[in-house]
């Protein structure tokens, strides 16, 4: 990740942070290719504390499985990278972590593409009272800019998310 990326995430994570204090929401997160990161960029942000209910580190399909109840013959059909499977991840993790908002990632970091999904294809999911939704995207770069590119995305659905 670079110093402009890293400085990127931090002032969506503010962003986010203040917007769900102020509406008073909460968030939960449901990661697979970003392993975390989302979480920890929101986690470092001050104020965190009062919106951020926790997250879930799903990269295994067994874990999309298990913990956020994504659907096994979901996962069978299309794999783990695919918008159906990012917006089942979001709304698992809203409901495990009793949130009002879930956001999920999974994809495709590289070197080597997976399900059939070339390397940088990376999809967003995000999960609301008002219903799920998912967002294709698909990024260049290292694996971990790729990485990095996948949580500045999932940060900016969060961003949109609460302001609707």
């Amino acid at each position: 990740m670079t110093n402009l990326q890293h400085l990127s995430l931090h002032h969506l994570s503010e962003q986010a942070v203040r917007k769900a204090l102020d509406l008073r929401q909460t968030v939960a997160t449901a990661e697979s290719l970003t392993a975390g990161m989302v979480s920890a960029v929101l986690a470092d942000t001050p104020g965190a504390s009062g919106m951020l209910q926790g997250g879930v580190v799903a990269y295994q399909n067994a874990a999309k499985a298990n913990l956020l109840k994504v659907s096994a013959q979901l996962l069978a059909d299309v794999g783990s990278v695919d918008g159906d499977v990012a917006a089942a991840m979001a709304a698992g993790a809203r409901a495990a972590l009793g949130s009002d908002v879930g956001v999920a990632t999974t994809g495709v970091a590289g070197p080597e593409a997976h399900d059939g999904k070339p390397v940088g294809t990376v999809y967003i999911g995000i999960a609301t009272a008002a219903g799920t939704n998912s967002f294709e995207y698909l990024f260049s770069g290292s694996r971990a800019e790729i990485r990095g590119q996948a949580c500045g995305a999932a940060l900016e659905r969060l961003l949109e998310a609460l302001a609707s």
